[in-house]
């Protein structure tokens, strides 16, 4: 059984904590910022923890 591949689409956009959890970025923060408010945009510069929901399925695809 051959190695499984990493998706390089999860590659960019994951990265793996200390403790083993996944980090993502906010969405919404790309363009078309002048109609959000200062404090809506600020909040969304910070990261923020995958859902455990959805760890099982992001941990496939980056292979660990």
């Amino acid at each position: 059984m051959p190695k499984m591949k990493t998706k390089s689409s999860a590659k960019k956009r994951f990265t793996v904590t200390g403790t083993g959890k996944l980090k993502r970025k906010h969405a919404f923060k790309n363009h078309i910022l002048t109609k959000k408010t200062t404090k809506q945009k600020r909040r969304l510069t910070h990261d923020a923890i995958v859902d455990k929901s959805n760890v099982k399925r992001i941990k496939k695809m980056l292979a660990i």
